[in-house]
């Protein structure tokens, strides 16, 4: 019985152990987000049971051709506030006045790295550099790389950047909101609408004119990027054979096509509808129509209400017709203050009229509404197929006078500059680490020495798994729920399947002695006890047992009682020799050995028994005789009462 149920505890923590392995092997692979990292970033490694961990920082130095970066490690050199203000706004708001910052993350920072945070809040803050040298888009990857934290999070307001188009009016003091850029990127935010731009203006080659250009959005839930409070790497790679990725923290999230996954289209129809078309007077838009040979039948009565007075109602007994359903409240004072003058008349409030709560209702009863059965409403004639019917009108196409096709979008306007020209609600908003370059090795390198120390940082900082659920719950109250039911089910069943029950009183009966072993004289004695007991009402039902039968009984009973007790006298006499136990005086007048485990009622019962005219009991001891055992004249009489 026991054998399945150690299979199963077995199992059962053969699962256990299983489920927490894949569990903890997803944590690690969690820990590990970053792809195409450099093998010398894969190489630091950090002890995830340590508080804290040790970071020597040192500024990154780029490893190849690169077209701007900044660490702000040295401060904001190179760096141009704007002066300017906005357009079409009053001048005490126009005003970029927001104030920037070099400063250490205030979370998980290493010493000596700094960046620049956004200190002002509800205020324009506007701040750009030039490039080391312009970029020019010809047959060269085009890579935007920069770190941005919210540190407090984000309610409303962005963290992009603009790339700047190459002019030579460009005046950073005067960098505003309509300044020319070439490309805008990166994260942005206000409400619940969270964007991840990538916009590019493109010049219509027949026009001049530039038009925005805006990316798909990624299929990624933005939010929790946007609201951890971490370092985030965001990412754009623009390829000469007009592709691109965006990614963030080395992972892509949207890629696609600058001919077709841009909104609105870079390349306009070949055909538009005309303008001047307009839909003809007798065309008929109209699928179905009321049938026009459909007549009212003679007994559709437009009249009938939809309700009607049940006249099967009966107003119930009790019901209160002088009394009111609410009545002034008479504990209600008219206030002090109350101007009869100012403010009319004063009447007390009204309340539920008690007498109506223990009746079924109270003043004028009126008869309940029903569905009146007769009611067809307003009668329409049936719709049938419209023959006439032409379709929806659209106006005709004609040739698009101001189609052209570019064929090579990434050749977009040279940059030679970059600025930030942000709004925004929340403050210490974290800049650091910005490069542009033309090699993504170059870009992942430099991310290796920045972005990935920031990272490895932050994630020997985190507070332990307990810690984490700890927090979750409580934000999410219903979290605990979860909480304890896993934690119970595991014991729960471990106690169901593996704890040592009691034995049950089958599993008893079986581990009872064999009847074949030999049982001591007080066992006998309550036995024979019992069994006498149902042998007396045996008697009862036994009462016109034929005479003769008796005497025979009584005959082979006395019988073998006098054999029984020369044998019984010889087995005392042998035992006395022995040293065994002395025959009481009561078992030598009943022929009655006292034979160790084997023991039969005493003498009294014995002359009890011998009073009531020889019973059952003595006439079936007797057939079976004293030394076939107790036990089987026990069986004799089960049978014989059967």
């Amino acid at each position: 019985m026991h054998f399945p149920w150690d299979w199963l505890c077995l199992g059962v923590l053969i699962i256990s152990s299983v489920t927490a392995g894949m569990e903890n092997e997803e944590n690690l692979d969690a820990d590990v987000e970053v792809e195409n990292f450099d093998k010398q970033s894969q190489e630091a490694d950090v002890d995830r049971e340590k508080s804290s961990l040790e970071v020597v920082y040192q500024t990154p130095k780029p490893t190849g051709e690169v077209y701007f970066t900044e660490t702000f490690d040295e401060g904001l050199s190179g760096w141009v506030l704007s002066v300017t203000l906005k357009e079409d706004m009053d001048d005490n708001v126009a005003k970029y006045d927001g104030r920037w910052e070099v400063e250490e993350l205030k979370e998980n920072a290493m010493p000596g790295d700094r960046g620049l945070v956004l200190k002002s809040v509800a205020k324009y803050h506007a701040i750009s550099a030039m490039l080391t040298k312009a970029f020019v888009f010809d047959d060269k990857p085009l890579i935007v790389q920069y770190e941005v934290n919210f540190q407090k999070g984000i309610d409303c307001g962005g963290a992009y950047i603009k790339l700047l188009s190459s002019s030579n009016d460009l005046n950073l003091e005067y960098f505003f909101d309509k300044t020319p850029y070439t490309i805008m990127f990166g994260p942005d935010k206000c409400g619940e609408d969270y964007k991840l731009h990538f916009i590019f203006r493109h010049k219509n080659p027949k026009t001049g004119e530039y038009d925005e250009k805006h990316a798909e959005r990624p299929d990624i839930d933005l939010k929790k990027i946007y609201l951890d409070k971490k370092t985030h790497l965001y990412t754009l790679v623009l390829k000469p054979d007009d592709t691109f990725e965006i990614l963030i923290d080395q992972t892509v999230v949207s890629k696609g096509s600058l001919l077709e996954n841009m909104i609105p289209p870079v390349n306009p129809s070949k055909e538009i509808e005309d303008p001047t078309d307009k839909k003809p007077d007798d065309w008929d838009e109209r699928p179905k129509i009321p049938d026009p040979n459909a007549v009212k039948p003679d007994d559709w009565d437009e009249d009938e209400p939809a309700k009607i007075e049940d006249p099967d109602a009966v107003k119930p007994e009790g019901w209160l017709d002088d009394e009111p359903q609410y009545v002034p409240d008479p504990n209600a004072k008219k206030p002090k203050d109350w101007d009869e003058e100012m403010d009319g008349e004063w009447e007390a409030p009204q309340i539920r009229n008690a007498k109506c709560e223990t009746a079924p209702g109270c003043g004028e009863w009126v008869r309940p509404m029903k569905n009146n059965p007769k009611y067809k409403g307003k009668w329409r004639a049936p719709m049938i197929d419209n023959p006439n019917y032409q379709g929806i009108w659209s106006p005709r196409k004609i040739p698009n006078p101001d189609y052209f096709e570019d064929l090579h979008p990434f050749k977009m306007t040279a940059v030679s500059a970059i600025g930030l020209e942000l709004w925004s609600m929340t403050s210490d908003i974290y800049f650091d680490n910005f490069i542009i370059c033309s090699e993504k090795e170059v870009a992942d390198r430099w991310a290796a020495d920045s972005w990935g120390l920031k990272k490895l940082v932050a994630s020997a900082n985190e507070p332990g798994m307990f810690s984490q659920l700890v927090t979750a719950a409580e934000e999410h109250p219903w979290l605990w729920v979860l909480y304890i039911l896993t934690l119970a089910l595991p014991v729960g069943l471990t106690v169901l399947f593996c704890w040592p029950g009691k034995k049950s009183d089958e599993y008893i009966d079986f581990k009872k002695p064999d009847v074949s072993k030999q049982i001591t004289k007080g066992k006998l004695k309550e036995e024979t006890e019992e069994f006498e007991d149902d042998e007396l009402e045996e008697e009862k039902e036994n009462e016109d047992t034929d005479e003769d039968e008796r005497r025979e009984m009584e005959e082979t009973k006395r019988d073998l009682i006098k054999d029984n007790t020369e044998k019984m006298g010889r087995e005392a006499s042998v035992s006395e020799g022995e040293g065994g136990e002395d025959i009481s005086d009561e078992e030598e007048e009943n022929g009655v050995p006292d034979v160790e485990e084997n023991e039969v009622p005493d003498g009294s019962q014995e002359g009890d028994r011998s009073n009531k005219s020889d019973s059952e009991d003595e006439k079936k001891e007797a057939d079976e005789g004293m030394g076939d055992r107790p036990l089987k004249s026990v069986r004799k009489r089960r049978v014989r009462k059967d």
